[in-house]
């Protein structure tokens, strides 16, 4: 059964920031990883379609699909899991969520929708992330 993870991406102001954040990382590598401590347990419902919602600025905005997991380290040695995720970020009906520590499972049926058509993702894009997160607020979006 499908599920997906919601995580906080810290440090980046926009759906923007992080495709031109991981597009820099990708130029040196051959895929686009996540580090994070804990190894998710129902690593097969996550790779059965499940994909990494990123919450930006304290709205879900955008979603990665989850292609694989690996181990690696991180900077400072210690082990960890690696999410190995879809290049294509796509955008999703802004949703609030409140801060929390690490990653959390998110059934599909709490996952916000994503945005249907190229048209409505390229205006949501054009909108400057402030607005979008003021609409979602108003519950517009």
């Amino acid at each position: 059964m499908t599920i997906n993870i919601v995580k906080l991406c810290v440090g980046a102001a926009s759906i923007e920031h992080l495709a031109t954040w991981q597009a820099h990382r990708l130029a040196g590598r051959r895929r686009i990883e996540h580090t994070t401590f804990q190894t998710p347990k129902r690593q097969d419902g996550l790779l059965d379609g499940g994909s990494l919602y990123w919450v930006i600025k304290g709205v879900i905005q955008v979603r990665q699909r989850l292609i694989g997991f690996d181990t690696g380290t991180k900077e400072d040695g210690s082990a960890c899991c690696l999410l190995i995720l879809d290049p294509e970020l796509v955008p999703v009906r802004p949703t609030k969520r409140r801060p929390f520590q690490g990653w959390r499972y998110l059934q599909p049926e709490d996952a916000p929708p994503d945005l249907g058509s190229a048209r409505a993702a390229a205006e949501m894009a054009a909108m400057s992330p402030q607005m979008r997160k003021d609409l979602a607020d108003l519950g517009l979006l």
